[in-house]
C-alpha cells in the first residue's frame, strides 16, 4: 500500500513535503521490482538537483537505474547509513529507506498521489 500523504512519480519516486523540505526515495514497487541491491550512488550534501532529472543511481543483480529527483533544490541531508544497509530500502522504503532531503526551490509540479500512482502500478503488471 502505498502511503496517502506521499507524492509520487512516474519513474516510482517518492516525496514527502514538508514546508521548504522534501524527502525523497523509491517506491515498494520499485524496490520490489529490484530486489537484492548492491549499490546506492547518491549526491553530496549542497548539490542541486532538479525536478525530472537524474540525482543518483541504485544497483541490483538485476539491473541499474537511475533516480530521479520528483523536485527542484538543494541536497540538505544525505542518508549515509543505507550504503552500509541497501536491505533497510527493501525493508522500509516510506520509512527508514529515504535517501535524500532538498530543499524546495520552487512548488513541485506533475506529482501523482497515492491513488494515481497505484493505477500506474496496476497497469504496468
Amino acid at each position: 500500500m502505498n502511503p496517502s500523504e506521499l507524492k509520487y512519480t512516474m519513474t516510482h519516486e517518492w516525496v514527502r513535503i514538508e514546508g521548504e523540505l522534501a524527502t525523497i526515495g523509491i517506491t515498494a514497487h520499485a524496490a520490489e521490482s529490484l530486489s537484492d541491491l548492491v549499490y546506492l550512488g547518491l549526491p553530496s550534501t549542497g548539490d542541486a538537483v532538479t525536478a525530472g532529472e537524474s540525482f543518483g543511481e541504485i544497483e541490483s543483480v538485476k539491473a541499474v537505474s537511475e533516480i530521479s529527483s520528483p523536485v527542484s533544490g538543494e541536497i540538505e541531508e544525505v542518508n549515509e547509513p543505507l550504503s552500509d544497509d541497501l536491505t533497510v530500502i527493501n525493508n522500509d522504503p516510506y520509512g527508514e529507506g529515504w535517501m535524500v532531503k532538498v530543499k524546495l526551490s520552487g512548488d513541485p509540479v506533475g506529482l501523482m498521489d497515492a491513488d494515481e500512482y497505484a493505477k500506474l502500478v496496476a497497469k504496468s503488471a
